[in-house]
């Protein structure tokens, strides 16, 4: 199967509500946009990563069916961003929303190709993994070959991650 995964995260309210109601809109525009959300996460509450005073994020991850390829779906990803009134600032900022495309099948793209795929830090956190594994327990990186409860077992210690009830 050609699975395409996108993280969403969000900490801060937007024009459509909390961070989780956020998330929730998302999907929507993605689905008006023509990317169908054939399976989703649970939503998670997870600590901010580097640790920091700003609030928690709502995270969740999605399996996605489009025929746009890696480059013309990031672009998609980030108009829905700015739609939603994402101000890119400084790096780990708190934001209204985050969508990032963590894998799109089996494709290896380098940064100089005007992208990284598979998304270049999805195996250091506890926020993309946990929720990754209700959607594609059976992920395989195409890097490194390592399976998801390797990669859950190699998380770096204290990041703080439940399911919001």
């Amino acid at each position: 199967m050609n699975e395409i995964l996108v993280a969403l995260g969000a900490n801060l309210p937007s024009r459509f509500g909390n961070p989780k109601e956020t998330i929730l809109k998302a999907y929507q525009f993605l689905h008006e946009r023509g990317v169908l959300v054939a399976q989703k996460s649970r939503i998670w509450l997870t600590e901010p990563v580097p640790v920091s005073d700003q609030p928690w994020y709502h995270n969740a991850v999605c399996r996605v069916e489009t025929g746009l390829d890696p480059l013309a779906l990031l672009a998609l990803l980030h108009e829905v961003e700015a739609e939603f009134g994402r101000v890119r600032s400084i790096v780990n900022a708190p934001r209204v929303i985050d969508l990032d495309l963590l894998a799109h099948g089996r494709q290896v793209i380098a940064p100089e190709q005007g992208m990284t795929l598979p998304h270049p830090r999805l195996h250091e956190r506890a926020f993309v993994l946990l929720p990754l594994r209700e959607v594609a327990p059976d992920w395989v990186h195409p890097v490194s070959g390592e399976g998801l409860e390797a990669m859950i077992a190699r998380l770096p210690a204290g990041q703080k991650a439940v399911v919001e009830e």
